[in-house]
């Protein structure tokens, strides 16, 4: 290493002690990691909670090769210690990074070409919230998306911590931007945040609201974390030449579609995960990210949407908090430590 270690051997982190309810998350203590090549080591002051968090706590998405199997991909800190050959930050500067694992715990390593410098005027708390969700907004609106000004974009699940990014994002870089959502609270949340429309998809059919909206037109681009029926539902309400983009499925991830809308529309169905992608393919978002995200961050334009902060040591509630689906926005742990 070239600089400092962390001023302790072992650190709180939290651990899976077996797959199942929120209650499987415990406080553990582990050795503090030392930052490998091109690594820097983060002292962690927040780290977001995100979905596949969920999933991985059931026992459904294991952490890739070499990848730590403490949750947790997303945080904000200081840099405390570098490992060999790296040079992008040094010891005291704070930033926020996006990670494989190893997030819930107080001390974090990851590679300084997957950290971005903490915006200006962002907390770490907001800043903890910023790296999953804008990583994954990014590369698939916009990179895989190829959404343009002046296009209609949808995301389903408006007010998760996905959905406020998308609709914030997209309506920066002048799209119409429309959402749905599971309350009219909800979706006033996302009207309140800039979406033009939001459809309350518990008593409104989004494919015919879309429609409507749009002069029975469709929408260009469509950011899917739902799956099962919403699939052949997104081609009914994909424009010409729409593209839909597929990260998640929280129902089934089969589905039976008619093609033929896919063939007749000219659509592009697609879909990306991110964690397991290479250091290098995330450095090229994160470049991306710095260019053309950070000045919106920085000029306030952008902000995390926050709906909840918990201690460490409460990141089985804050499970149950995402997994009740009330939240509006982004749920946080702190370490208590800055």
């Amino acid at each position: 290493m070239t600089a400092t270690m962390a001023p302790t051997a072992t650190m709180t982190a939290i651990e899976i002690r077996a797959p199942g309810a929120p209650e499987v998350l415990v406080p553990g203590i582990r050795p503090v990691p030392q930052p490998g090549p091109g690594e820097i080591l983060v002292r962690v002051a927040a780290a977001g909670v995100n979905r596949p968090d969920v999933i991985q706590r059931k026992g459904f998405y294991p952490p890739p090769p070499g990848a730590s199997d403490i949750p947790g991909l997303e945080i904000a800190g200081t840099v405390v210690a570098c490992g060999p050959g790296a040079t992008r930050y040094g010891v005291g500067d704070t930033v926020c990074a996006l990670v494989a694992g190893g997030g819930y715990a107080q001390y974090c390593p990851v590679h300084e070409d997957n950290a971005l410098p903490i915006p200006a005027g962002l907390s770490f708390v907001e800043a903890a919230a910023v790296p999953e969700t804008f990583f994954t907004v990014w590369t698939n609106v916009f990179e895989r998306g190829r959404l343009r000004a002046g296009e209609r974009f949808l995301v389903h699940g408006g007010t998760s911590g996905i959905g406020t990014t998308a609709i914030m994002l997209a309506k920066a870089f002048g799209a119409t931007v429309y959402a749905t959502a599971g309350s009219d609270e909800k979706c006033d949340a996302c009207r309140a945040l800039g979406a033009d429309g939001a459809f309350n998809y518990r008593t409104q059919d989004f494919v015919a609201e879309a429609k409507a909206a749009t002069g029975g037109a469709g929408v260009d681009v469509i950011l899917d974390m739902v799956g099962g029926d919403y699939i052949g539902r997104n081609y009914e309400a994909a424009a010409v030449d729409g593209r839909i983009v597929q990260i998640a499925f929280q129902g089934p991830s089969t589905a039976q579609v008619d093609f033929r809308r896919l063939m007749f529309k000219r659509l592009t169905h697609t879909g990306s995960t991110l964690r397991s992608r290479s250091v290098a393919e995330k450095a090229e978002i994160a470049r991306a990210l710095a260019d053309k995200v950070w000045p919106l961050l920085a000029a306030g334009r952008c902000k995390p949407v926050i709906h909840a902060v918990l201690p460490l040591d409460q990141a089985a509630a804050a499970h149950a908090l995402m997994e009740s689906s009330t939240h509006i926005g982004k749920i946080v742990l702190e370490t208590g430590q800055a």
